[in-house]
């Protein structure tokens, strides 16, 4: 292994030789020079890994030799080493002109523990990262053997996600398929879980432990927040909106709000036109096309043409629950940059708003178009990769810019959910059906459908999950685990077409277990 190479830039060097002697027996290679011309000369001719620069010397001081090194090197990391304990330093500090500062005199000690922190302070929490994610990996194991309700599935899917997002920091401990692998197995469990209990919580008077499903949220949730709200009150339904995306939403978002979590179980399937819907209407699809036939209606594999009356929905919604609102209920859906951008610009004028909701349908698009667009695939071709859009979409986007006018709002609430997640399909089931078949990839409906039980629920009997009636001897199939349904015809194009994109509409963690995240404005 290379060792790490020191520059040690003082005037008084030589009372610092003991410091010098004590790094190179603990493994470093250290160059001292006496000035600031000369450090600028040696960061020219090697390439260093940290350099110590004290701040007062005669001639070129230690800031200007900073900045002359930084134009050289901008990344490589300076400790600057100083008298000076004002603010102004540490301000530099954090601000990155500087990796960090160390009051004189200084121990040898305080060197080392600098260099590890600098130098081997991703080696080492890497260390720590594979020994914590390995006693988890057991934890999860020996959970998977026990009789889970859905709390304790919440439970293995946040500690499943947070380990996915350590990893993502820590590539080097190479454990990213043991994690792959942990997450397909935890998912088949899941399905079983799902098959065995689903149908039981649609009963009335289901058992104790069924969660909290689709029709249920916003009047858990939401209603009486809007009842006694002085503020505005703001709901923001983040199609297809992932847990681990959220977190990292999250991560900008916590310097202007404080959050609350909870986690519910999304409908099947887990699609927009049955989820969606649901959700704005607080009924399940088969009780919004018997009470509101008017606004059942559209084609299934359209979602644009299914989605048309969530505004309707959720005004009934809000007259059943007998809530009044003080002015009229708003309600957009931001389905492009130029909506989004607008509504940025008038954010402002809802902050007498009672109640509005928002449609944002931007990481739905994502995982559409990534299935047809080679730039897309090129830009995530995996699910860190993915995560990545994520965070340079939302650190630019206009609805980050919308939050954070809202935080300085007196008195306002945000509350921001999902319809459904997204799994990254990467095994095909082979499905027979007829030509009236609907075209989805993770659910189908339509008469004479096959497929291999191990891949799918089979849901003959729609109105038993309350699913929509589509005529007689027509039956639902919705895939399981991260399966994705092909037809024989052209078998294998579509196998590969369709293979490693995000997709919903079927039964995983991913899509099922949902957020519901409320924000109040930091004060």
């Amino acid at each position: 292994m290379n060792k790490k190479r020191l520059l040690w830039v003082d005037d008084e060097i030589e009372l610092l030789r003991s410091h010098v002697i004590f790094l190179t027996d603990k493994g470093y290679e250290v160059d001292t020079v006496t000035n600031g011309q000369d450090a600028v000369e040696e960061v020219k001719r090697k390439n260093y890994d940290l350099i110590f620069l004290d701040e007062m010397m005669a001639g070129m001081g230690g800031l200007e030799t900073l900045s002359k090194i930084k134009d050289i090197n901008p990344n490589i990391p300076v400790v600057m080493v100083t008298k000076n304990e004002e603010e102004s330093l540490m301000n530099d500090a954090i601000g990155g002109k500087i990796t960090d500062y160390l009051i004189k005199p200084v121990l040898p000690s305080q060197i080392l523990m600098t260099c590890k922190k600098i130098l081997d302070q991703k080696k080492i929490s890497g260390e720590y990262v594979a020994k914590d994610y390995l006693q988890d990996f057991a934890s999860i194991s020996r959970m998977l053997l026990e009789n889970l309700d859905f709390n304790d599935w919440v439970e293995i899917y946040l500690k499943l996600v947070n380990w996915e997002m350590e990893l993502d920091a820590h590539p080097e401990v190479g454990l990213r398929q043991t994690l792959i692998d942990q997450k397909k197995e935890c998912n088949q469990e899941f399905s079983r879980y799902i098959e065995a209990n689903y149908q039981n919580w649609l009963k009335k008077g289901s058992t104790a432990d069924a969660p909290d499903l689709t029709p249920d949220i916003l009047d858990k949730y939401l209603f009486d927040e809007i009842r006694e709200s002085n503020g505005p009150v703001f709901l923001f339904v983040i199609d297809c909106l992932r847990y681990d995306q959220w977190l990292i939403m999250e991560n900008h978002l916590k310097d202007y709000f404080n959050f609350s979590k909870n986690f519910y179980c999304s409908i099947l399937p887990t699609a927009t036109p049955y989820a969606r819907n649901s959700l704005f209407s607080g009924l399940y699809p088969s009780e919004i096309e018997k009470v509101f036939p008017g606004f059942w209606k559209g084609n299934d594999d359209d979602e644009n043409s299914m989605n048309k009356y969530e505004k309707e929905l959720l005004q009934e919604l809000l007259n059943r629950k007998r809530i009044k609102l003080k002015t009229d209920l708003k309600f957009i859906k931001i389905i492009d940059p130029d909506v989004g951008r607008s509504f940025e610009q008038n954010i402002h004028s809802h902050k007498k708003t009672h109640f509005m909701s928002v449609v944002v349908n931007f990481l739905d698009m994502v995982a559409h178009g990534r299935s047809d667009s080679e730039i897309l695939q090129e830009i995530s071709p995996d699910e860190p990769a993915y995560r990545s859009l994520t965070n340079s979409w939302f650190m630019h986007s206009s609805l980050f810019n919308t939050f954070k006018v809202i935080s300085g709002m007196p008195g306002a609430k945000v509350f921001i959910t999902t319809d459904h997640g997204s799994i990254r399909a990467m095994r095909a089931a082979k499905v027979i059906g007829d030509r009236e078949a609907s075209t989805g990839l993770r659910f189908k409906f339509g008469r004479n459908l096959k497929v291999d039980e191990k891949h799918a629920l089979f849901i003959k009997n729609p109105e038993e999950y309350k699913l929509p009636y589509r005529g007689l001897s027509v039956s639902y199939i919705i895939s399981k685990e991260d399966f994705y349904f092909i037809y024989p015809t052209e078998y294998h194009k579509f196998q590969n077409y369709y293979k490693d994109t995000f997709q919903h509409g079927g039964i995983s963690m991913e899509e099922m277990i949902l957020p519901v995240i409320k924000m109040v404005p930091k004060k």
